[in-house]
């Protein structure tokens, strides 16, 4: 199937591919279940997609860390560092409406062709920068600034283009099967780049991942056009940002996961905060202990994202519990005495953090309509990734005034309060009522339709 819009001759869709009647609050997103875990890697232009971000998702995490150390040995500053970062997501806070609005009006693949090229040349060129010893740290800040320049569109396209790779039936197993990929590719990234780094060089990091992008760079090339799910593109025309942010904020489905997300992106996932702060001054463990806690949060990670994969749904009840879940264990982590205690902990909030990533991802794509995924997908990312920069000085404060421990739970009650208060939204717009009871024996709580006779009882 093509991936323009009015194109016939594609064989009929099979039964699972049909596109999903809209979500409502009661029930939430729902995708087909599948037995396999690895189901939608069966489409041979998934597994073309997949394969690529293997490899470049290693580099731009290898990237990642020579940049910050790059920045680091130039100037010797911490803060140059945090100016660095906050360019290369300066771009989706400003532009990203915008970008998710050329998404829409835009053909995916040639558009991802595009971002990615713009993405290896910024690398390649800090190659060569760094590699003839010529590099200065205004150099890095405009490399940084261009990739975030090029996220604002990269970003959204590709978070759309999934679904024209795979159909909506097999969506949440596919996004979750990115999402693992990114986080598997975050325990191997950071590993060579460290042995690069120390044995070589910095620029042969950059190099790498410049060169990494000839791999989905290829796999975007050898997709086949008639294979790919048809979705109709917006036109042209006045207006197109604000009916994206009418479309959000008049559908309870998609403007609320994006509010939860908002509030545990902002104040529970602000983990370089936390957790070097538990390895420094709590526990006095240095460097060592602060990769151990991140190792085993994406060990975590990887685990909620092959689960979710294997899992088939996306209801936003469980976003509600998992959201719930996540804080009440920032605040168990943060009452915990000893460094193993803390450090195990770490994986089941991994598991849960990306339970939560996944599930609004994918509940969000199947409750929006195919012309206006790229906006509201901008508009999510926005919102998650522009969380932790904006709460990351709110919550600094905190734990440098209060202590760590007390900057961890503050962080954890903040999700569990916002879980709560939008899951009580959500029943009340689904129409539902609270339902405690028994089940074979093991309490059970749940929200249920409200029985009509209740709306129309008289008042007692």
């Amino acid at each position: 199937m093509s991936s323009g819009p009015g194109t016939a001759s594609a064989p009929a869709p099979e039964p699972h591919d049909s596109p999903p009647a809209p979500a409502t609050p009661a029930s939430g997103d729902r995708a087909v279940r599948k037995s396999s875990m690895f189901s939608s890697l069966k489409v041979r232009n998934y597994r073309l997609f997949f394969m690529g971000q293997v490899v470049s998702n290693i580099g731009t995490w290898m990237q990642r860390i020579a940049q910050d150390w790059l920045v680091l040995s130039l100037t010797g500053s911490s803060a140059a560092v945090g100016i660095t970062t906050a360019l290369q997501f300066l771009p989706m806070l400003l532009f990203g409406l915008y970008g998710g609005v050329l998404v829409d009006r835009l053909r995916k693949r040639p558009t991802l062709l595009v971002t990615q090229s713009a993405m290896a040349l910024t690398a390649i060129a800090l190659a060569v920068l760094t590699l003839t010893g010529h590099v200065q740290v205004w150099h890095v800040y405009v490399a940084a600034f261009a990739v975030g320049l090029a996220t604002v569109v990269d970003n959204p396209a590709r978070q759309s283009f999934v679904s024209e790779l795979v159909g909506p039936g097999q969506l949440q197993n596919a996004v979750s099967l990115n999402s693992a990929n990114f986080q598997s590719a975050r325990l191997v990234g950071p590993a060579v780049a460290g042995l690069l780094i120390t044995g070589v060089g910095t620029g042969y990091a950059f190099l790498f991942n410049g060169l990494s992008f000839i791999a989905p760079l290829t796999g975007l090339l050898l997709m086949r056009a008639r294979e790919l799910h048809a979705v109709e593109r917006a036109p042209r025309g006045k207006g197109q940002l604000r009916e994206g942010v009418r479309y959000v904020t008049g559908r309870p489905e998609l403007i609320w996961p994006i509010v939860l997300v908002g509030f545990v992106g902002t104040f529970a996932f602000n983990f370089p905060v936390y957790l070097s702060a538990f390895a420094d001054d709590v526990f006095h463990a240095g460097a060592g202990a602060y990769s151990l806690f991140n190792t085993l949060m994406a060990v975590g990670s990887v685990a909620g994202a092959l689960l979710a994969a294997r899992r088939g749904t996306a209801r936003l009840r469980l976003l509600i519990v998992a959201a719930a879940a996540f804080g009440a264990l920032e605040i168990l982590a943060a009452t915990t005495p000893t460094l193993w205690m803390f450090a195990l902990l770490m994986i089941p909030l991994g598991l849960f953090g990306m339970t939560v990533n996944v599930t609004t991802n994918t509940s969000i794509q199947m409750s929006t309509d195919p012309a206006m995924r790229g906006r509201v997908m901008a508009l999510y990312m926005m919102v998650f990734l522009g969380g932790s920069p904006v709460g990351a000085p709110i919550v600094g404060w905190i734990t440098d005034t209060y202590g760590a421990r007390v900057g961890l739970a503050a962080g954890g009650a903040v999700a569990v309060a916002a879980a709560a208060a939008i899951g009580l939204i959500l029943a009340r717009v689904g129409n539902l009522r609270l339902s405690v009871g028994w089940h074979r024996g093991h309490p059970r709580v749940r929200f249920v339709p409200r029985d009509r006779t209740e709306e129309l009882a008289p008042a007692a």
